[in-house]
Order: structure tokens, then C-alpha cells, then sequence
């Protein structure tokens, strides 16, 4: 099924299709985001957190990422990650092993990637922009742990959203000073250069304490936590 999927998408990205193929794709989308929606409407607002997959037990980074889950959830947001394994799942771990509620937005791999069993809701999703959507769209500020390609992505999304307003108010924060110092520099190349501006890294928070992470996440997160609507179930829908 998941090595159907991947032929699927590569045949979509792989240029112009016929009309009909076209259409299909589209409503495929369509149903993923109702899917995404009904799951995910009642689960925030959340703090999204990001991270490698990789990451077992034994790292450093899983206590990291463990305690952060634990301490989100001790002052009340819900704790939303990729859902998969490693650095999510011990987000999710902690979060879940503390009374805070845990989500988790899967996405559908050929491999690495499966819902961990700290979740109390999940919703397993196809496309990579999709999920991306419906992280942004519950949550009210991201914690980006160590990470790879897809946790790259996900944090430079966030900045350009940032920077282009899409979001305000919309703290991220880097968690793991040694490894994302480098990065860092080279934003502030970036400033130097003029490619983006120095307020463009207001929201942009680096430490290596959890509690300095939810001190800063609380400031800025505060007024859009107060400003998030709560939608009550409708029986007539299924909710």
C-alpha cells in the first residue's frame, strides 16, 4: 500500500497529467484534509514539537525531547509531533506518561515512519504539504528539537511564515544549542547580508533548558492560547 502511495506521488510530481488524473489527485487532497480535519479539530490549541525520527533511548536528545513533552503539558498545552518515531515519540512519551494530552500527524512513509503508541489521537496523512498544514493550522508555537531533512523543512516553513505574517505572536523555539549553532551563524550571515532582517529572529529562541523553552513559548503564545476558539462536538456528525 505505502509503495503504491510513493508511485502515486511520483507520478503527480512528475509533470502535467491527463485531466481525469488531475482531478483524481485533487480530490484525494480534498479528503485528506477532511480527514485531518475531523481528527484534529478538538485536539489544541497545541505546541507542535519537531525532531528526528532516528533518535533512540539511549540519546541525549530522546530525554530532551521526553522532558519537553513532560513539562508542555504540565502548564496545560496539548502536545502535538509528527507522530512517528525516536525524538516524537518521546514527546509524546512524556507528555502521555504525565496526564497531558499527546497528538500525533503521521505521515505515510515506506519506511522510518509509524504512529508510536503515546498518542491519544492521531490521523495518518499522504502528502507532506497537507500535514504541514494541519501542524501549523492547531498549533500555537513550535519547539524544534535535533532533526534532519524533514525537520529542516518543517522549521524554515515556520520562518517564512513568521517572517511573511502569515502567523503572529508565533514563538519557535530551537532546542539544542550545540547542534543548531551553526545554523544560527549562518542566519546571521544571512542578515548581514541583507537576504533577511534582524527582526526576522524575534520569534527564533535558542537554549539548551526546557524551562527557558516554556517561559518563552508562554510570552509570546499567551494571547493567541486566550484568542483560540472551542468548538463544541456535534453528535449529527460523528464528533
Amino acid at each position: 500500500m505505502k509503495e503504491e502511495l510513493l508511485q502515486e506521488e511520483k507520478g503527480y510530481l512528475s509533470g502535467p497529467l491527463s485531466r481525469l488524473n488531475e482531478l483524481k489527485f485533487a480530490i484525494n487532497v480534498f479528503w485528506e484534509m477532511i480527514k485531518g480535519y475531523r481528527a484534529l479539530h478538538f485536539v489544541g490549541p497545541c505546541i507542535t514539537v519537531f525532531g528526528s525520527a532516528r533518535f533512540k533511548e539511549d540519546h541525549q536528545y530522546y530525554s530532551l525531547a521526553y522532558e519537553t513533552g513532560k513539562k508542555l503539558s504540565a502548564v496545560g498545552f496539548t502536545v502535538m509531533t509528527g507522530g512517528g518515531p525516536g525524538l516524537m515519540e518521546a514527546t509524546n512519551k512524556g507528555a502521555k506518561e504525565h496526564g497531558g494530552k499527546s497528538v500525533g500527524c503521521n505521515i505515510v512513509l515506506p519506511f522510518e515512519q509509524y504512529p508510536n503508541p503515546y498518542l491519544d489521537h492521531w490521523v495518518n496523512i499522504k502528502y507532506f504539504f497537507v500535514r504541514k498544514v494541519f501542524l501549523v493550522k492547531y498549533s500555537i508555537g513550535f519547539v524544534v528539537l535535533p532533526g534532519g531533512w524533514g525537520t529542516m523543512d518543517e522549521l524554515f516553513e515556520a520562518l517564512t511564515l513568521i517572517q511573511t505574517k502569515k502567523i503572529e505572536n508565533f514563538p519557535l523555539v530551537l532546542l539544542g544549542v550545540s547542534y543548531y549553532q551553526p545554523m544560527m551563524d549562518f542566519m546571521n550571515k544571512m542578515i548581514e547580508q541583507g537576504t533577511i532582517s534582524a527582526e526576522d529572529m524575534d520569534y527564533v529562541f535558542m537554549t539548551d533548558s526546557v524551562d527557558d523553552a516554556i517561559k518563552h513559548i508562554e510570552h509570546y503564545a499567551l494571547k493567541r492560547f486566550k484568542k483560540t476558539v472551542r468548538y463544541k462536538r456535534l453528535r449529527f456528525l460523528g464528533e
